[in-house]
């Protein structure tokens, strides 16, 4: 056997040893499943997987957040008689998709037309992103412009 520690005192009674024993027992049962949890690759992985997955969903936000800012200040600094031409301008679209729509009904086959429909359905669930890109778009080719 080997000797106690000298921090320790020795039991002096049956009682008392059999309470260092069961001290012992849960020491080393909580050191057992630190090392198993340490040599658990699969869990780790997976721990860092989801803290990674919040720090992106939480990166997304703010470069969305930033985005949506940018794009106003944008909106703000266009003159006034370009935001009418761009109002006329797109009335006239408005016009010409809801002809082309009315031809692509006739004339594009089904199975494609289901495509279609899901891709527009997918566009309108994400609106927000999709505007804020234009936004963005906008910026940049109205800094390319400036520049060159």
């Amino acid at each position: 056997m080997t000797q106690p520690p000298h921090d320790e005192p020795t039991a002096e009674t049956p009682e008392e040893l059999r309470e260092q024993v069961e001290h012992t027992r849960a020491e080393l049962g909580q050191t057992v499943e630190a090392l198993a949890a340490k040599t658990d690759v699969k869990a780790r992985a997976q721990e860092k997987a989801a803290e990674v997955k919040q720090q992106a969903a939480a990166k997304a936000g703010e470069l969305k957040a930033k985005a949506a800012q940018t794009a106003v200040q944008v909106q703000e600094k266009i003159p006034g008689p370009v935001k009418g031409k761009a109002v006329q301008a797109a009335g006239q679209v408005r016009e010409k998709v809801a002809q082309a729509g009315h031809v692509w009904e006739e004339k594009a086959p089904a199975s494609v037309r289901d495509k279609t429909a899901q891709g527009a359905q997918a566009a309108r669930d994400n609106r927000g992103l999709l505007l804020t890109a234009a936004g963005v778009a906008v910026v940049v080719w109205l800094a390319c412009r400036r520049k060159g």
